[in-house]
């Protein structure tokens, strides 16, 4: 006789599974025959034994893959060991942290940072401990899970504007008093930017915070990574796993907000501190993609080809000017269906589905990065064209209606 935890993961799996949502991990592989020369060759990855371009990573300018910041990652360990041994507030606080810290307030002009072991835990470390029950909070409809959970968590009074207006922003600012504002740099589902000097005008006509998930924005868009951020923003979110290619998190902001978060904030209090190694990586990824700047450029290069080819084709896209390329389909199977046909041409593409995005909007979510030769753009568009004829998939291209989803 089965109990009920039992049954009701049974059951829930299975209800999932009807609908096109059931999600499982995939065991990838790496051939190092096809990663021999990584600054020329698309990034790759081995499943059952067979090869993929892969389409779906956020290592947006390829850093990953760097045997500089390899490297460094070596050394950090050497230096450091591998792990940080203790929590921030006992013995896991180093000068490899510290030295961190003070690089990312120099490129963008905060105080003070705060570091994390991933971008989820900053937000709601972020959330659940600067507000409370007395707090009303606004925020854009497709802001992140982890900021949503935050928010619950501490209590606010959370109130959504639509996304990326500034109208219904301007309405929920203008009736309530507000302690925040929030949004994200660039949406990581739509793959859009935020109106960031605008809405930051907005919360100081209206006194309040402005707080930007900065996640896929930092090290991509140059608008927000400068010493200017600060006087726009002032609390910034960066994470190290996206366009840094590596781990990790900081909060940005106010040296009072940083000595507040430190003081309180459980997430931080109660967790073994990012290992130095790691620490020490972030920097040198920082250094390096700032030294660089024809990374980002290379990036724009190539997501300008891949949205020609799509115009040629006749591919519809959803608008995004930045490396997350949605193609909005709406029925979860079918998008999946689209996805695994990709997969047989050896091409790896995410498949998005609801709860993730809205009931209706499942997706395909491509991106690119600065390490995708040209040859594999085209053949990626190629497929794709093909895949869409041959299923026959009705395709959204208008964004649906946003409900609460994340």
């Amino acid at each position: 006789m089965s109990s009920l935890l039992e049954t009701k993961i049974a059951a829930r799996q299975h209800a999932l599974r009807e609908q096109g949502l059931l999600r499982q991990r995939k065991v990838l592989s790496v051939d190092h025959a096809l990663n021999t020369n990584a600054s020329t060759s698309s990034p790759r990855f081995v499943f059952e034994g067979r090869a993929y371009v892969n389409f779906s990573s956020n290592d947006y300018l390829g850093l990953s893959r760097v045997p500089e910041l390899a490297e460094a990652l070596h050394l950090g360990a050497q230096t450091y060991g591998v792990g940080s041994g203790a929590s921030p507030l006992v013995t896991g606080y180093s000068d490899a942290h510290l030295a961190l810290e003070r690089e990312l307030c120099a490129l963008t002009g905060h105080e003070a940072a705060l570091l994390f072991c991933s971008g989820f835990s900053a937000n709601t470390a972020l959330m659940k401990t600067l507000f409370d029950q007395q707090d009303i909070v606004v925020a854009d409809k497709l802001v992140h899970a982890s900021i949503i959970d935050g928010l619950q968590d501490s209590g606010a009074q959370l109130k959504r504007f639509l996304h990326n207006s500034l109208e219904s922003a301007e309405r929920l600012l203008a009736r309530n008093q507000t302690s925040a504002l929030i949004t994200e740099s660039v949406f990581s589902m739509d793959g859009d930017c935020a109106p960031i000097a605008e809405l930051s005008a907005l919360c100081r006509q209206h006194h309040a915070w402005f707080i930007v998930d900065d996640a896929h924005g930092f090290a991509v868009l140059d608008g927000y990574r400068n010493v200017e951020a600060a006087k726009l923003i002032d609390v910034q979110v960066v994470t190290f796993g996206k366009a840094l290619g590596c781990q990790g998190a900081a909060v940005l902001g106010s040296q009072a907000l940083i000595d507040f978060l430190v003081s309180n904030a459980r997430e931080y209090i109660y967790s073994t501190a990012l290992s130095p190694a790691n620490a020490a990586l972030a920097l040198a990824a920082t250094q390096y993609s700032t030294a660089h700047p024809e990374l980002q450029q290379k990036l724009l290069e190539n997501i300008a080809l891949f949205k020609q080819l799509c115009r040629e084709a006749n591919v519809p896209l959803l608008g995004s000017d930045t490396a997350i390329q949605p193609l909005i389909i709406g029925d979860a199977r079918q998008t999946l269906q689209v996805a695994e046909e990709l997969r047989a041409a050896g091409i790896w593409v995410g498949a998005i589905r609801p709860p993730t995005v809205p009931v209706g909007s499942a997706r395909l979510r491509i991106t690119l990065t600065t390490a995708h030769a040209a040859e594999d753009i085209a053949a990626c568009v190629a497929q794709l064209a093909q895949v869409l004829s041959r299923v026959g998939v009705p395709l959204v291209t208008e964004r649906q209606a946003t409900d609460d989803h994340r």
